[in-house]
């Protein structure tokens, strides 16, 4: 039924691009052979909306990946340098909801553990939307800011690193194989806020995967159950992207771009001090309005990254 309602949908773009193409056709043909000067300007206008109609198309076919339609599971984790990475990487939290909240997508924090001063050192975020996984594919590796520190008593300028990585979420109809014996459950007790039953009942939720070493937990929900049918969750992401990766390793290996989470391995730069500039380093597109970017404006970025012929 989702494939339906996309394919639906791509359908009802292209019927408005050719109604508004016929259109104004027939009102360039009128202005010709009136010589009606409005009428040209009229026409002039409408092609204006109709490049930015286009240029929507053309983001449905780049959107053409297997998974791409598939809702996303988003992860964020500071790189070294404590309160200051994990001050940032709440900042991207912020950023990325916001964005979300543009889209329309409907979103669940599955996990987030605070700093231990300020910010956060992992959040698990899941956004339900159409092409959720599709456009936030475009967000995966590492982001760097540069900044006076709002925590440096001197005033000095900082450079903090944080990692962004983005999975498809894995429909309970197709098969990954889990077997109970492979893995290891652990229970213990959430941190952050939460009051009385946070502190006293073991609801946190933590599974590691045997075989692949791949750990993931769960503590938003009070119900040790919904912690862990979330943690299940979010290990099928993971293992469907570590198997789809495993059988692509000998093309071109998604895990092998990797890096460490430091100076040279950043896909974008956000610069506070001495000048406001966010620079995307893959595709060259830069911005100067570092906080509307905060505030979640990032679809130029991810139109161009799609856009480039390597990702198309």
């Amino acid at each position: 039924m989702a494939r339906i309602k996309s394919i639906k949908g791509l359908i009802e773009r292209w019927e408005r691009v050719n109604a508004e193409l016929e259109e104004l056709s027939l009102l360039l043909q009128l202005a010709e052979e009136e010589k009606d000067e409005s009428t040209a300007k009229e026409v002039e206008e409408g092609l204006q909306g109709f490049g930015e109609l286009i240029g929507k198309m053309e983001i449905d076919f780049l959107l053409g990946g297997e998974d791409d339609p598939k809702d996303a599971l988003l992860t964020i984790h500071p790189g070294a340098g404590g309160t200051e990475s994990q001050d940032w990487a709440q900042m991207l939290m912020r950023m990325y909801l916001r964005w979300m909240e543009r889209k329309g997508y409907q979103t669940s924090i599955l996990d987030l553990q605070p700093g231990d001063e300020a910010g956060i050192k992992s959040v698990t975020i899941e956004a339900k939307g159409e092409y959720a996984y599709g456009y936030l594919k475009a967000e995966s590796g590492v982001h760097r800011l540069v900044r006076i520190s709002p925590f440096d008593a001197n005033r000095r300028r900082h450079t903090s690193f944080a990692s962004v990585w983005v999975y498809p979420e894995v429909e309970d109809s197709l098969e990954i194989k889990i077997e109970d014996s492979d893995l290891k459950i652990d229970t213990f007790r959430a941190s952050g806020a939460g009051g009385q039953h946070v502190n006293k009942v073991s609801s946190a939720v933590r599974i590691t995967h045997l075989p692949t070493g791949i750990v993931v937990q769960c503590q938003s929900e009070r119900s040790q159950h919904r912690n862990r049918e979330n943690a299940l969750k979010v290990l099928r992401a993971r293992l469907y992207r570590y198997y789809q990766e495993k059988e692509e390793a000998e093309k071109s290996s998604k895990e092998s771009e990797k890096k460490k989470i430091e100076w040279g391995s950043q896909i974008r730069s956000y610069v506070f001090h001495p000048y406001s500039l966010v620079k995307d380093h893959r595709t060259g597109l830069e911005k100067g309005d570092v906080q509307a970017v905060m505030d979640g404006e990032i679809d130029e970025f991810i139109e161009a990254w799609l856009r480039k012929p390597s990702t198309a």
